[in-house]
């Protein structure tokens, strides 16, 4: 965050500059004004293509690996692992029965049987820590 705010400071810097150098050689006449308005296009060209690169175009992510002997390690069931996918979605308990064709409590037993596994207390934490261990 520092590297960009300083980045960003030295091209407003450098802008600044560069509109004062071509006032004072506008007072002076020896420069033609279609120079000066070059320069300053071409320097503004620079730092777009410079943004454009740097901070616009995100780098892609790298596809995440799924650490399955960590699941076996846990001891994480099928059935509880795509609770647990479902729980990251979003979804709440009805909603994931409806989708895995089970009853509501079959699903609060699997959640409540991963919030142990992963030492949990609340759902969102069994989620942060399943990423953290790279099991989602």
């Amino acid at each position: 965050m520092k590297k960009t705010i300083l980045v960003f400071a030295l091209l407003v810097l450098a802008l600044y500059t560069l509109f004062r150098i071509s006032k004072y050689s506008l007072f002076i006449g020896d420069t033609p004004i279609e120079l000066i308005i070059t320069a300053i296009a071409i320097v503004f060209f620079i730092v777009g293509i410079y943004i454009n690169k740097k901070s616009l175009q995100k780098p892609q992510q790298a596809t995440k690996e799924i650490d399955h002997q960590k699941i076996k390690e846990l001891e994480i069931t099928s059935r509880e692992y795509e609770v647990l996918q479902a729980i990251s979605a979003g979804l709440s308990n009805k909603e994931i029965a409806e989708k895995l064709f089970l009853s509501e409590s079959t699903i609060k037993t699997h959640v409540s049987n991963l919030l142990v596994k992963l030492n949990a207390k609340r759902r969102t934490q069994a989620v942060q820590i399943a990423k953290t261990q790279k099991i989602l």
